[in-house]
């Protein structure tokens, strides 16, 4: 019963993944390129960093940009080496999803794709950014927390609109990310607010 209960949801995250990926057209597939691109790493993380800085001042940006860094770091690897303990191909690699008419918008990259970094990294770098944010309690950052959340769902859809990721790689990033943004962030809420007392 565990076992056919698996395939469903195996099959389910298939079909799932082609139906988002065929609502690509020519006008938002080029958005998707570029959040599923290298770019957006440099713009996500200059504009977060600056705006640390602004709101925070040096000490607590610097706490904070510590603590993004060791979220982001925790993603990579634990996402590299459960991709490379599961094998799980991509589906830009999986000969049963290119002939079912998967749209493969940039290069294949490397085979296994369980979980999806970019989707634990952009949801761990708005978590961890937003709770550093927030250890000065005389702001909510309502606003913030949109904008970045929003992108960081963007960023991690736009692999399954490429080709490069099943959703279900997509949804366990999320939940992988927020959990080592959480983590990271209140480590570095913790610390931020302890600067503020020096």
């Amino acid at each position: 019963m565990e076992t056919t209960l698996l395939q469903d949801i195996i099959q389910f995250d298939r079909q799932a993944t082609l139906l988002l990926n065929a609502q690509g057209s020519v006008w938002s597939d080029p958005l998707w390129q570029f959040l599923s691109g290298s770019v957006i790493w440099f713009v996500l993380c200059a504009a977060m960093a600056a705006y640390l800085f602004f709101r925070l001042g040096w000490r607590k940006a610097l706490v904070a940009v510590g603590a993004c860094i060791l979220a982001f770091l925790l993603c990579e690897n634990v996402s590299h080496l459960i991709k490379h303990g599961l094998e799980r191909l991509r589906p830009c690699w999986d000969e049963e999803m290119l002939a079912a008419g998967l749209r493969v918008l940039e290069g294949k990259g490397h085979q296994f794709g369980f979980f999806s970094a970019h989707a634990a990294n952009a949801a761990a770098l708005a978590m961890c950014s937003l709770l550093c944010l927030r250890s000065d309690r005389s702001r909510q950052y309502t606003g913030y927390a949109w904008l970045a959340f929003t992108l960081a769902f963007l960023i991690g859809m736009s692999r399954v609109f490429v080709g490069k990721h099943f959703l279900g790689d997509v949804l366990i990033g999320f939940i992988a990310g927020l959990l080592f943004g959480w983590l990271s962030g209140l480590v570095g809420a913790r610390l931020c607010a302890l600067s503020m007392h020096r």
